[in-house]
């Protein structure tokens, strides 16, 4: 259980830093340079009421803030600290890049202000599942008896863990593809890649580029690299990476693993990579039934948490104790209610085709609620791969016509309902339409594979307008 890399000690006094946005990541980022000695200015492309309120706070304290022009690099600056959300083709970072000027992320800074006793990061990085995986490793760290904590892109910030005053023994690290992007010398004890899907292209440019970025959470790993053995893009990116003398690949498969492998036997979690003689021993880790729930891709986020566990030294009973008592955040795959024999379950979180073809491929038969903000998205893959799962879908959003056009093309057997509607009573309808369409032992399942905001203000807020629909629905007895 090594304390991994230690970085170099930086004299910030006088440095000229230049914060890219406000928001969750850019006012801490502010505030830690400036209580250093830092020259801060932060550039916001906006210059709204909340902007305005945020600009007097940080000015307060010593941070100079220019609102309505991100785009312009300020005169002196010696380093760049952005937001993740910020595009790489942005014209500040052009105009970085023309001036010889770094550019990092949060992520990075947390790692340069790591101090010299810094607990080791185990890091999770794919196109779905992290949040999930992560607050699964943290439970097991915990069982282990470990002080750690869900940190990253989830929960706690980077920044307030490495600083705060909380000593930790290791941290559970979730890191989205726009954070990897900036973190150039970011090194961890052990990565996950849990699965590549094309995602937030518009901000990478390609799947290439996207991949390459997900893929620097190996670089430099100390003692395990796991990847998803039914992703082959995952273990290519293993086998690309540069990592340190004696760092291992590990593959976690929903089927029998091979030897470095963790996988499923006969409804048990089995490890065949940390034991001894991985050849012809495994150990038994957990029961399939005592991840919740056990859908086939949460049973993979399991696998991927318990490597990573088992890779900083955890034994097999903590496995256990944590994944029993880990259970997912609202919104993943969610059991409502069950009506007259019909299960109701919120997956409002699969706001992507991947993240949704996980969910239809985990139920049978199902009543489909789908659709919303496509953000550039095509569906015949998907609709192809779960066609036989249907019994019906109903449609709600802007972009539900992608849908249901490759519901003709695929599945011209399914009923479809659309939906032109975009009110409040929108979900309400949906599942009442769904509640008509479906029979005893069937799953109306809201996995929508599509993003919120046309109709909602986050995927949570869907989630919830689906469950209300649903208790409303029990309450009445009409289903």
């Amino acid at each position: 259980m090594g304390s991994g890399q230690v970085t170099e000690q930086l004299d910030w006094t006088g440095k000229r830093v230049t914060v890219a946005g406000l928001g969750v990541s850019g006012i801490p980022a502010a505030r830690v340079l400036a209580a250093r000695g830092a020259h801060v200015t932060v550039v916001n492309d906006g210059d709204d009421e909340r902007s305005r309120a945020q600009a007097a706070e940080l000015e307060a304290a010593g941070v100079t803030v220019r609102l309505g022009d991100g785009a312009t690099l300020p005169s002196g600056t010696e380093l760049i600290v952005t937001t993740p959300g910020w595009r790489p083709d942005k014209p500040l970072f052009t105009a970085a890049a023309e001036a010889g000027v770094e550019v990092w992320g949060d992520v990075e800074l947390a790692w340069r202000l790591r101090g010299p006793d810094a607990a080791p990061w185990l890091a999770v990085t794919g196109t779905n599942g992290k949040t999930t995986t992560v607050r699964m490793l943290a439970a097991i760290l915990e069982a282990a008896g470990l002080r750690t904590a869900a940190v990253g892109n989830i929960g706690v910030s980077l920044l307030d863990a490495v600083l705060g005053e909380e000593p930790y023994d290791v941290l559970a690290v979730e890191l989205s593809s726009y954070q990897l992007h900036w973190a150039p010398s970011v090194r961890v004890h052990s990565a996950a890649v849990l699965n590549l899907a094309p995602d937030h292209l518009d901000w990478h440019g390609s799947m290439e580029a996207y991949a390459a970025d997900k893929g620097r959470i190996y670089e430099g790993n100390q003692v395990a690299c796991v990847y998803n053995r039914a992703d082959p893009v995952t273990e290519d990116l293993v086998r690309e990476a540069d990592v340190e003398e004696g760092c291992r690949a590990i593959g976690f498969t929903l089927g029998t693993p091979g030897p470095s492998e963790l996988g499923v036997v006969e409804g048990l979690l089995v490890d065949r990579a940390f034991v001894d003689n991985r050849r012809e021993n495994a150990q038994e880790l957990a029961e399939v039934s005592d991840v919740q729930p056990p859908a086939p891709h949460n049973i993979a986020n399991a696998l991927a948490a318990a490597a990573l566990a088992r890779a900083f030294g955890v034994d097999a009973k903590a496995v256990r104790d944590g994944l029993k008592a880990f259970r997912p955040d609202p919104h993943r795959i969610e059991l409502v209610e069950e009506i007259g024999g019909v299960a109701y379950v919120d997956d409002s979180k699969a706001t992507n085709t991947h993240a949704a073809e996980a969910s239809l491929a985990a139920y049978d038969p199902i009543v489909w609620i789908a659709g919303g903000l496509a953000k550039g998205a095509t569906f015949d893959e998907l609709v192809r791969k779960s066609a036989k799962h249907l019994r019906a879908a109903v449609l709600i959003g802007a972009d539900r016509a992608l849908i249901r056009e490759a519901l003709a093309r695929h599945a011209p057997e399914v009923p479809v309902v659309d939906l032109d509607r975009t009110d409040t009573g929108a979900m309400s309808e949906a599942v009442r339409e769904a509640a008509r369409l479906a029979r005893p032992g069937d799953t109306v399942l809201l996995a929508p594979a599509c993003a919120s905001m046309d109709m909602f203000t986050n995927y949570n807020e869907r989630g919830e307008a689906f469950a209300d629909a649903v208790r409303a629905l029990a309450a009445t007895g009409d289903a």
